[in-house]
């Protein structure tokens, strides 16, 4: 009966599955695109000391990067949150059933 039951749900299972990896990989693109900024912030900070850069070029590229980092963060919290409602609907409730 097992075996049945295993067999007819392995699309859904399958479907699932590849979802599950979606998921994870969107967020490791996410935290790497973050990373990424993080990166391209450390270089503007030295091309300012070298004066590769004047101080306007340097306060608009800044300002434009930490504009994208905080919108992924607020993306991030907002993920996040979604996923502790999630977990907080599929816990059973202790008093159910009583």
């Amino acid at each position: 009966m097992f075996l049945i039951d295993d067999i007819f749900l392995f699309p859904v299972h399958g479907i699932l599955w590849v979802f599950k990896e979606i998921h994870h990989a969107v967020e490791a693109d996410m935290a790497n695109e973050s990373e990424g900024i993080t990166a391209k912030l450390s270089e503007l900070y030295m091309m300012l000391e070298t004066g590769q850069l004047t101080e306007a070029e340097f306060d608009e590229a800044e300002k434009a990067l930490l504009d994208r980092l905080d919108v992924l963060k607020e993306r991030d919290a907002g993920v996040e949150e979604e996923e502790e409602e999630e977990e907080d609907d599929e816990s059973p409730d202790p008093l159910e059933g009583s």
